[in-house]
């Protein structure tokens, strides 16, 4: 595969996962469970659609034909989006948002921690300001596992629910593919696999003090760099998008 196309889908997958969490996340936005948490979820979601439109931006001038992030943002289809299956799930309760955010942020602090020693410098630039921002939602996030799993019954059965119900789609974070083995040997990209071992670390240590167990799944669900989704990606993107789509061009 040729470098500059495994680059720009790179950056494109790195920028989708950021967005489509960050709009996930923003559908707290008045509804959190208390003041000072509704803002610290809109400020997450800043953060995280701060970052995708760095991610764009760069790989808007990496591909060369005259995109800007907003089109890579709100003028592609579903298919063409490579985040993974986790953060399109819908928003679910408080307790699936918290376990979905810690199992992001963890992943999302080691791998932009890895990046930040990238032979490419605007991926490391990027990534210096990412993973501070990743390593406070990660502790932030873990906070709240932990008061819900030690909480009341109600709060760890909720917590329970949402593993089960996110678990299978956990696999699909780690998926390497020939791009990324390309970028890996260039010195550019991450090792998933490394980034693997780290992420369960960190998630197995929270699941022994919380007391939950690894659901067992026949098979974890994947397929987001091919452009397959579920279906909530789409609904997604239609609100997301409507405005840009409604007025071309349209300006502020």
């Amino acid at each position: 595969m040729e470098r500059t196309i495994a680059l720009f889908n790179y950056l494109l997958r790195l920028g989708d996962h950021s967005l489509i969490l960050g709009q996930r996340l923003s559908e707290w936005c008045s509804k959190g469970p208390l003041l000072e948490e509704d803002l610290a979820m809109t400020n997450m979601a800043l953060d995280h659609i701060g970052r995708a439109a760095a991610l764009y931006k760069y790989a808007a001038e990496v591909e060369g034909k005259g995109q800007t992030e907003d089109d890579l943002a709100y003028r592609r289809g579903e298919r063409a989006f490579l985040n993974p299956l986790l953060v399109e799930l819908p928003r679910g309760d408080f307790a699936f948002t918290m376990l979905r955010q810690y199992l992001c942020a963890v992943f999302e602090y080691y791998l932009y921690q890895a990046l930040t020693t990238s032979k490419n410098e605007t991926i490391a630039g990027i990534s210096a300001k990412a993973v501070k921002e990743a390593r406070y939602h990660m502790v932030h996030a873990r906070d709240w596992c932990l008061r819900l799993g030690l909480g009341t019954a109600e709060s760890k059965r909720r917590l329970k629910d949402a593993l089960n119900a996110i678990w299978m789609y956990t696999g699909d974070l780690f998926e390497m593919y020939d791009e990324d083995a390309l970028l890996v040997s260039q010195g550019i990209g991450v090792d998933l696999n490394e980034i693997k071992a780290q992420w369960e670390k960190d998630i197995f240590e929270l699941f022994q003090k919380v007391g939950l167990s690894v659901p067992n799944v026949d098979y974890m669900q994947t397929g987001s760099r091919n452009g397959i989704h579920t279906e909530h990606l789409g609904h997604l993107l239609a609100e997301m998008q409507y405005l840009q789509r409604a007025y071309p061009d349209a300006k502020w």
